[in-house]
């Protein structure tokens, strides 16, 4: 497998975008994928770990991070994401790897394994969705949205950071300390009003593809993750785990919908646990 060594910093051009990643370790390659508004820069705390027995893949998402933000929503969608990585992990000589992604992420990589199921070796999904199962939900999410998107244009970074973590799903971090609050602020605050409108139009929840009724068929071992607090995503996740074949799903006590961040000792171990195993 060659020595351990890490390499960051690293752009790729894909389909006619730029997308920025964080490339560390040797062995068995990991894509990680994180959620709207984050940057590769979340995994970071997990990076020394995985790398020590795998080939980290850390990807600004598009219109995320240090990664192209393009003008037009098509550019975003769920197809051309999926397609964007896929080509990226080719161009890294990847031909199968595991994928863990969270919340939106996490969306993208269900995604990737509905779409190409024998290129991901195994999947970790944390408080993630296969989307909305019918097509009303679907178009009145889409409207909402679009909506959060015209305000973003509107009103900026800052407005959008502001309303946007103190929103319910993320009530349970109000008690994180206040410094680890701090760096996700700014994290989010660096981020560009385009990059966030484009993807809420292009690979939201209500742009994408329902991947319900697709779950039976990938046969891939999947770790789900869901906060006990995050009530919501549970339940998405229970019924998850009945339709995959291979499923194991844990739910972390006295957590929200941002586990890593919330119970990170145990999610690091979880994980390693997880591709221990497979």
């Amino acid at each position: 497998m060659g020595k351990w060594q890490r390499v960051s910093g690293r752009y790729l051009d894909v389909n006619g975008v730029r997308l920025y990643c964080d490339i560390d370790g040797h062995g068995p390659s990991i894509l990680l994928l994180h959620g709207f508004t984050g940057t590769s820069k979340v995994w970071r705390p997990f990076t020394d770990s995985l790398a020590k027995h795998h080939r980290v893949v850390a990807v600004d998402v598009l219109g995320h991070g240090n990664s192209d933000a393009p003008a037009s929503p098509q550019r975003y969608g769920m197809t051309e994401t999926v397609n964007d990585l896929f080509d990226l992990m080719t161009q890294l000589g990847d031909e199968q790897f595991a994928c863990l992604g969270y919340s939106m992420g996490g969306r993208i990589a269900l995604s990737m394994a509905a779409m190409q199921p024998s290129r991901i070796r195994a999947l970790v999904l944390e408080s993630a969705s296969p989307g909305l199962r019918e097509a009303e939900e679907r178009t009145a999410r889409m409207e909402r949205d679009e909506r959060l998107a015209m305000d973003i244009e509107r009103n900026g970074i800052e407005w959008f950071v502001h309303m946007w973590e103190n929103i319910p799903l993320f009530e349970s971090q109000q008690s994180l300390p206040p410094d680890v609050q701090q760096v996700q602020r700014d994290g989010r605050l660096q981020q560009r009003a385009k990059g966030l409108a484009g993807s809420l139009r292009g690979a939201g929840t209500g742009a994408q593809p329902s991947w319900w009724g697709h779950l039976r068929e990938l046969t891939m071992p999947v770790l789900l993750l869901t906060g006990e607090k995050d009530r919501k995503f549970t339940e998405i996740a229970s019924q998850m785990a009945k339709e995959l074949p291979h499923c194991d799903h844990v739910e972390f006590e006295r957590t929200g919908h941002c586990i890593h961040l919330e119970q990170p000792a145990r999610f690091e171990h979880t994980i390693a646990e997880f591709l221990r195993r497979t």
